[in-house]
């Protein structure tokens, strides 16, 4: 059985308080990319899991303590799987760039194995072993009002993106934990858009709470977002997640095509890429 385990990216996300045990509440607004990895599962006969990792970002996945094995054993200790499987990983999606890959693996097997039935109750067991985004990962857009609930879009927004992730390694739980401004919640009502010119508008009035923290650390994270948001057809450009990927939204495909050619030769060794919406 092949798997599609698509990507997010953040379109905005606003850190507004951060709990006693540690979590931050946040609210986001998301979609899916038609960036993805590659999942081919079978079952064993064997009395252990066979997981194994391909592609362009395998090197610094851990290979015995990931979201699919964590997923699998856990599964199987709440008595929703029996079977032994083997996993097969073509990762696409860049590690530790805030486009969720990880826990959009864990995601996907999960919709797989217990054939789409999951409740509210089994994610938020899950979620804390595989992480808080797992629930971004069943509507394909959303907004995250809080790390409870995630109100689907009334209208699927047809959207293009062009994507670069420069060579850093940005950890989640360190960009978190330096967080010290927190802002209002928003009170976003999905009624009140109801066009593509709507949605694009209210995104650009907001931002990423997290990508000022990245940028003082990494000034080129500044320097590549400003590149991309001077190309023609670009509305904004901004970081996802705690990054380190940095995107522009571009009024159409052609215009984010071109705008590839010229930071390709801008960012050689950096890692570019063409998305759109799922």
């Amino acid at each position: 059985m092949l798997i599609k385990s698509y990507s997010k990216i953040n379109l905005m996300l606003k850190v507004n308080s951060k709990h006693r045990n540690g979590l931050h509440e946040i609210q986001s607004l998301y979609c899916w990319i038609n960036l993805f990895d590659k999942i081919k599962i079978n079952k064993i006969k064997k009395k252990e899991d066979k997981i194994i990792f391909k592609g362009p970002f395998t090197k610094q996945i851990k290979k015995k303590n990931n979201s699919v094995i964590n997923l699998l054993k856990n599964l199987r200790k709440l008595g929703l799987i029996s079977s032994y499987y083997s996993v097969k990983i073509t990762k696409n999606i860049p590690v530790f760039s805030g486009l969720g890959g990880g826990t959009s693996n864990a995601a996907f097997l999960l919709k797989y194995l217990l054939k789409g039935k999951t409740n509210k109750n089994l994610l938020i067991k899950l979620e804390k072993i595989i992480g808080s985004d797992l629930k971004l990962f069943f509507k394909k857009q959303g907004f995250q009002k809080d790390l409870k609930t995630i109100i689907n879009l009334k209208i699927n927004q047809r959207l293009y993106f062009l994507l670069i992730k420069p060579k850093i390694k940005c950890s989640t739980k360190e960009v978190y934990s330096k967080v010290n401004k927190f802002s209002r919640r928003e009170k976003f009502n999905k009624n009140t858009i109801k066009s593509s010119k709507e949605f694009i508008e209210y995104l650009s009035k907001n931002r990423n709470d997290l990508q000022f923290i990245v940028e003082k650390k990494y000034p080129i994270i500044n320097r590549i977002l400003t590149d991309i948001s001077n190309e023609n057809g670009c509305y904004f450009s901004r970081m996802t997640g705690s990054g380190s990927v940095c995107y522009g939204l571009f009024s159409n495909q052609l215009l984010a095509k071109k705008a590839i050619v010229k930071l390709k030769k801008e960012y050689p060794k950096f890692w570019i890429s063409l998305a759109k919406t799922v």
